[in-house]
């Protein structure tokens, strides 16, 4: 299941995002919340309930927004199992979930167009891990200290 969910800073993108993936990718997701904009709503609620989904299965995702996308990406990455990598461009969502299978997609609310974050949640979303030895022996090293 692929989930979604924003502090105020991310409202805006996130509603943005929820719409394209509905009507564009036609991908089924569930919206954690905020369903309203809330400006007294903090990151760390969202990033946690999102991260405790995600981590109950290998298939699941996650896409997470806060004003700069550091805030929720630093919180996710708390949560055992979690791989949680700042979309701050294509390449960037690519080589996270090709080189280092991330599960969650963190981006920035108040930095990103919805047009470019569009194009990073598909190439996320697009993107299977490589299954490359040295990528699965980094991985396997990341989880050992979590």
């Amino acid at each position: 299941m692929l989930y979604i969910a924003s502090d105020h800073a991310g409202f805006r993108l996130k509603k943005a995002i929820a719409e394209y993936l509905k009507t564009k990718l036609k991908k089924d997701f569930v919206d954690l919340g905020p369903q309203e904009f809330e400006e007294t709503d903090d990151y760390p609620d969202y990033a946690h309930k999102l991260a405790k989904k995600v981590t109950g299965s290998k298939s699941d995702q996650g896409i997470l927004l806060c004003g700069s996308g550091n805030g929720v990406c630093m919180t996710a990455n708390k949560t055992k199992g979690i791989r949680a990598i700042l979309g701050y461009s294509i390449a960037a969502a690519e080589w996270g979930r090709a080189h280092e299978d991330a599960n969650v997609l963190c981006l920035a609310g108040r930095v990103l167009t919805p047009d470019h974050a569009a194009a990073i949640v598909k190439k996320f979303l697009e993107t299977d891990f490589s299954k490359d030895e040295r990528h699965a022996r980094r991985i396997k090293k990341i989880e050992k200290n979590k």
